[in-house]
């Protein structure tokens, strides 16, 4: 993977509108992959602040927004 490629991963990843499954369609990558790039282009304080922040966050997960929007 390419430098351009791991910058763009990251910054869709801590962009809040993003969803995984809108990277997968993206990158090819699913969200498990996408958090081993985190892990391992983050500092260790960075990925356990990013790793908070999205950790059930409803935008970053279009399942839990289709839920709580009733559909």
């Amino acid at each position: 993977m390419d430098s351009a490629l791991t910058d763009r991963i990251i910054r869709m990843a801590w962009e809040d509108r993003t969803s995984f499954e809108e990277i997968e369609k993206r990158t090819g990558l699913v969200e498990a992959e996408v958090i081993k790039v985190m892990r391992r282009n983050l500092k260790p304080s960075s990925f356990r602040l990013w790793r908070k922040r999205v950790n059930g966050r409803v935008t970053k997960h279009r399942k839990l927004m289709k839920a709580r929007m009733g559909h």
